[in-house]
């Protein structure tokens, strides 16, 4: 496969908001390169998903920094069939449902919970680069803070009534007018939070998704990491 022995170690930072499609194009790109795939927003899920079940006011930020260290989230990379657990627990499908859809942008927004999880993720970029071949990482700040200095990283986007769309569908909600509205207000919490806001940078390459299918997407991207790939090789030689 064409580029694919020069991607050992490589980065791949994608942020975006609900429903741009920057999922399924994370997990895409890690297949067609053999890489590590890390959903990050299924971490603060599964934190928000522990918080909830354990009876913690997820509205009051010193109750929810006060239990942070409490759960151990486990995230399996595998972008085939990645997995998240809570001390040990699958919970891949309970972080999917509404209470905590709901409550997860109010546990996000909160530093210490940002600081326990960011530093769970830069130390599995760094075991991606030390045994290769590299890691795709997506979320809200991954570009910004978690990984600034990726080779690839990319704002992925889409309109507001395709994501509105592409959500109703993969959570199976008839009502796309009230997807859409969530999507908004999540929106909005999530790019106006006080810490690690979700924003697009100068340095980060701008996609929307709206008009494109899944293989154009990644397919696009593919092209950017082989690129990078190249460049870096060309850098070490």
């Amino acid at each position: 496969m064409s580029g694919q022995g020069s991607t050992e170690g490589i980065v791949i930072a994608i942020d975006g908001p609900s429903g741009s499609g920057k999922s399924s194009t994370s997990k895409g790109v890690a297949k067609a390169r053999g890489l590590r795939y890390l959903d990050t927003g299924a971490m603060y899920r599964a934190l928000t998903w522990w918080m909830l079940d354990n009876g913690v006011d997820v509205e009051d930020p010193a109750a929810v920094a006060a239990a942070v260290d409490r759960p151990v989230i486990t995230m399996g990379t595998d972008p085939a069939a990645p997995t998240v657990s809570v001390d040990g627990r699958d919970v891949a499908a309970e972080i999917r449902g509404r209470e905590v859809t709901a409550s997860v942008s109010a546990v996000s927004a909160v530093p210490r919970a940002r600081e326990l999880l960011v530093a769970a993720q830069r130390e599995a970029i760094d075991a991606a680069r030390r045994e290769g071949p590299g890691i795709v990482v997506e979320g809200r700040d991954i570009t910004t803070v978690v990984a600034p200095d990726a080779p690839v990283k990319l704002f992925v986007t889409a309109s507001a009534e395709a994501r509105a769309q592409r959500r109703s569908k993969e959570i199976r909600a008839g009502d796309v007018a009230a997807t859409r509205a969530d999507l908004e207000r999540r929106d909005r919490l999530d790019s106006s939070r006080a810490h690690s806001p979700l924003t697009l940078t100068s340095g980060t390459a701008e996609l929307d998704t709206t008009g494109l299918d899944l293989d154009e997407v990644v397919a696009l991207v593919v092209d950017l990491v082989d690129e990078a790939a190249r460049a870096a090789a060309t850098a070490r030689a």
